[in-house]
């Protein structure tokens, strides 16, 4: 570890709380329909698709209503998708001649990336055509970033609101998100890209001849190795820059090439990394703020978000460590880090990032259901590897998706304030509302869906030749390369631990039904909850109120998350990462 090192995660975690502030107040101000400076552009646009679409704008849904709109949108959404990826060897912007994509990767494709989780079970650069990845992968970026922001600023609403049934309008919500929160930023970050180096074209790929010939070892159709000379490289390319973007602020993560942010053609240099996450964080830490604006108590946002915060750097310190400690089977080397190297376990990182920034994007992208990396963590220590696997069993709730941070750490706000009223004998309140029994049921049943399909369909993967014919290594290593690749799904978070070949019939289904569950069946619960609070009245604060609101509140907060989340899967972890980390410092390997 070092200094220099330090001062990157400093300052990101500083630039991350300034932009807190004027990205909260620009949401709640577009939701709650107040004037904004981007009215006058956008304001006839949104007319016009509510005459075009009969939308009623003034019309407000019941939280049943608003479930249906947005099961049938994300629905709708879903099948177009998977035709365009069956029909793409028909359709236009396919200068490489791509085939139309396998029924079974469609379909784990098309659940993927509609439900925010951006799994890819393949390499964009030989797979997808421009016009799936322009018109089905980047729409989705932009449509299922939507909904999960409109159905956070649902929630705040429920908790804002009082003796209503009413929370708003699916069909306006998400019209103003895309056009006023998700629109603007990604034209700018776009150019911002370009200016950097990332690529943004329609040309084929080009053939380059090598410099140097390379002599590769190939295995035909028979099982039969040969030598071969290879003195050409194809140089792939495209529309990168325009989907780079909307990939890290919409927290999606899926990359148009297979290395995702790794790849110089998406993550150039030190500032468009810096810039990437930002980006990730910037909706989802905003949103405390929204969250604090719109019910009228800012000291409760800026509650949640310390508490993220600690998280985030209870896990970057974790990550660096151990990275940075290096790799204890290469006793005797020199792994410090200095002028002449890096220092500490490099492998599978880029030399241009460096430990801390790799360390730093793995940590952020697995606390913010975003998916992108510029490394490879299944290459991580051990220990390093086990960070961003925790960060997704917590719920993503450290700082989190686009909206699904800040309604995943909903549900544990109602189980911590329900466990401070048991502690002081009282019915458990929060801003105002009384927890009641239905609220916390509903709160349980969220976490408890995320655990059973992690958990299941793990076990069923780890002892049936199908779940285990996948992985690259025996032993508890390959028992995190399974783990991840469900805790990833469900958690809709889409990175890969790596290693492990998802492309299979078992892998496509299963962690296409683990990520439409993840999504969609903590949603309705969530959303429940909301409905339930907009009815109640308030109740005014009494000497027996636990206060949600200071550093009380935050402890409370994260021992919560850390006890309902992270001990529910320490003995999958007992079983992985930690016991390979025992076997590794004993000299023992796989």
């Amino acid at each position: 570890m070092t200094a220099n090192g330090w001062f990157q995660i400093g300052l990101y975690l500083l630039v991350i709380a300034l932009v807190t502030k004027p990205m909260g107040v620009f949401m709640a101000r577009v939701f709650n329909r107040e004037k904004t400076f981007l009215d006058p552009i956008f304001r006839p646009i949104e007319k016009l698709v509510y005459r075009l679409t009969g939308i009623d704008e003034k019309r407000e849904m019941r939280w049943t209503e608003y479930a249906i709109a947005m099961l049938l949108f994300s629905g709708v959404s879903m099948a177009l998708l998977y035709v365009i990826e069956r029909t793409q060897k028909w359709l236009p912007f396919n200068p490489q001649k791509f085939a139309n994509v396998d029924p079974a990767l469609a379909f784990g494709t098309a659940a993927s990336f509609t439900t925010n989780t951006n799994w890819q079970a393949y390499s964009g650069e030989s797979t997808m055509s421009y016009f799936t990845q322009m018109a089905g992968l980047a729409y989705h970026n932009f449509a299922s970033a939507a909904v999960g922001i409109v159905l956070a600023i649902v929630v705040i609403r429920g908790i804002a609101r009082k003796e209503t049934d009413k929370l708003g309008n699916f069909w306006v919500d998400s019209t103003r998100c895309l056009l006023w929160v998700l629109l603007p930023i990604c034209i700018v970050g776009s150019l911002v890209f370009v200016s950097q180096g990332v690529v943004q074209n329609l040309k084929p790929y080009t053939t380059v001849q090598l410099i140097e010939p390379q002599t590769v070892q190939v295995t035909g159709t028979d099982g039969k190795t040969s030598t071969q000379t290879v003195t050409q490289q194809v140089i792939a390319q495209g529309p990168v820059a325009s989907q780079e973007v909307i990939k890290e602020f919409g927290t999606n993560g899926g990359g148009f090439f297979g290395a995702n942010s790794a790849h110089p053609f998406e993550n150039p240099t030190p500032f468009s990394n810096f810039f990437q996450l930002v980006l990730i964080f910037a909706i989802p830490s905003g949103l405390t703020y929204t969250l604090g604006r719109m019910t009228g108590s800012q000291r409760h946002g800026w509650a949640v978000w310390a508490a993220m915060a600690f998280l985030f750097l209870a896990g970057v310190t974790t990550a660096y460590w151990a990275e940075a400690k290096g790799n204890p089977l290469l006793a005797g080397t020199d792994q410090r880090a200095s002028a002449l190297q890096s220092g500490g376990n490099m492998e599978g990182k880029e030399v241009r990032f460096g430990i801390a920034n790799s360390t730093l994007f793995a940590t952020v992208t697995t606390d913010a259901s975003c998916g992108a990396v510029n490394s490879m963590h299944d290459s991580y220590t051990p220990l390093g590897g086990m960070v961003p696997l925790i960060n997704i069993m917590l719920g993503e709730v450290v700082f989190g998706g686009v909206g699904a941070g800040l309604y995943g750490i909903f549900v544990f706000v109602v189980l911590a304030v329900f466990i401070a009223g048991l502690m002081v004998g009282r019915t458990p309140e929060y801003l105002g509302k009384k927890i009641e029994s239905y609220d916390v049921k509903m709160a349980m049943l969220a976490v408890l869906i995320l655990t059973f399909t992690i958990l299941i369909f793990s076990a069923v993967s780890v002892v049936k030749p199908y779940g285990t014919s996948s992985i690259s290594n025996p032993g508890p290593h390959g028992l995190s390369q399974i783990l991840y690749t469900y805790v990833s799904s469900t958690g809709n978070n889409g990175s890969a631990f790596g290693g492990l070949n998802a492309n299979t019939m078992w892998y496509n289904t299963t962690t296409a039904v683990a990520q439409l569950l993840g999504r969609f069946f903590m949603i309705i619960p969530v959303l429940a909850i909301a409905g339930s609070l907009a009815k109640k009245k308030t109740v005014p604060e009494s000497a027996g109120t636990f206060p949600v609101t200071g550093g009380l509140f935050s402890g409370l907060l994260v021992s919560t998350i850390l006890i309902v989340g992270a001990l529910t899967f320490f003995p999958a972890l007992s079983l992985g990462p930690i016991l390979e980390h025992l076997l590794m410092n004993a000299g023992k390997v796989f």
